[in-house]
């Protein structure tokens, strides 16, 4: 049976962050945490699912996602750009494969997220 909650601790492992990032994201807003009946901070399983994407995706350890909207799509041989608009006027240009483009049905207009992990850019469609 699948759980329908996680404490503070287990969520906070779960997303791949630390347990004090989970209560600044609870305080700001970006994650909604329940209190049980001892007041200690609960997650549903169904929020740590929100922020992790569709379950099924292969699991990645990159932290920084940013939501965009896909702007333009080139593809040129082997190689594909992809620019998307994370908030304006903050842009991100990637450089993937053509089969990448195809396999996640890449479109201008079409709502993304942008994953960066040291020196690169993935793209995630949503």
């Amino acid at each position: 049976m699948a759980k329908e909650f996680y404490t503070a601790s287990e969520a906070a492992k779960t997303l791949g962050i630390s347990v004090d990032t989970l209560r600044r994201w609870d305080k700001q807003g970006r994650i909604k945490a329940q209190r049980d009946n001892a007041n200690r901070r609960i997650v549903a399983a169904s929020e740590i699912d929100r922020l992790q994407g569709e379950r099924g995706r292969d699991h990645l350890s990159a932290r920084n996602r940013f939501r965009a909207t896909i702007t333009d799509v080139k593809v040129e041989g082997l190689m594909a750009q992809i620019e998307m608009v994370v908030t304006d006027p903050i842009r991100l240009v990637a450089v993937v494969t053509r089969d990448a483009v195809e396999d996640l049905e890449l479109a201008v207009g079409m709502p993304a997220t942008a994953i960066v992990k040291s020196t690169s850019v993935m793209v995630q469609n949503r």
